[in-house]
């Protein structure tokens, strides 16, 4: 029998769900034991990885509306929340002391840039429904990451709640997002144009990548 495509998103999300331990940075900053310095970098790539994705996400809706137009409602609401995250993300970056000079002189962690890196290279040429698919099946660990560091900022750090909004943004539930995603894996369904091993395949190398995003920082 034929999955849904509610069926086919769950099953994916399971399938590629993290190991508890692929985040060790998360910890660290729920304990309250990493250090400012790391909380500072932290800002820094998520500005770039923002940025980048933002592009990215641009690019798969643009596509999208020629190839597979059931996508582009997805991608363009991806777009519109990574332009809303950018704008509560400076608050967070100068409370961790990541002025214009030390943002200026900043350099970029390598294992921290592989994810959108990777979207990028999604947005050029992947088919826009194995990417929902396989975007979709990553962001399932991202809310609650961003909720406990919201907590851990607010009970061991003291930031407000505005140096706290980019967090509190991004644990907040999207269900229009969701709608959004299983319409357009539905009709990659229908129409034959979805691969279910290509977006496994994507979604892996997605959660390897946002691993090594969080490691990186995590690292002596």
């Amino acid at each position: 029998m034929t999955r849904t495509a509610g069926e086919l998103l769950e099953a994916t999300t399971v399938r590629l769900a993290p190991d508890p331990g692929a985040n060790p940075l998360l910890p660290l900053i729920a304990s309250g034991t990493a250090g400012r310095g790391v909380l500072a970098a932290l800002a820094l790539e998520q500005r770039l990885v923002i940025a980048a994705d933002l592009r990215s996400f641009r690019h798969l809706a643009g596509r999208s509306a020629v190839e597979e137009p059931t996508c582009a409602p997805f991608f363009e609401m991806l777009a519109e929340g990574e332009a809303v995250a950018a704008g509560r993300l400076g608050a967070f970056a100068e409370a961790c002391g990541a002025d214009g000079e030390r943002t200026a002189a900043y350099e970029p962690l390598p294992g921290c840039q592989a994810y959108p890196s990777y979207v990028a290279r999604l947005a050029l040429g992947a088919a826009p429904a194995d990417v929902v698919l396989a975007l979709s099946a990553n962001f399932a660990s991202w809310g609650g990451y961003c909720a406990t560091i919201s907590r851990a900022l607010r009970d061991h750090y003291g930031f407000t709640d505005e140096a706290r909004a980019f967090f509190d943004f991004c644990a907040e539930s999207a269900p229009e997002l969701e709608e959004r995603a299983r319409a357009a894996v539905q009709a990659g369904l229908d129409t034959g144009r979805i691969s279910e091993k290509r977006a496994r395949t994507y979604g892996r190398l997605l959660q390897s990548y946002e691993a090594m995003f969080w490691t990186t920082p995590a690292r002596p």
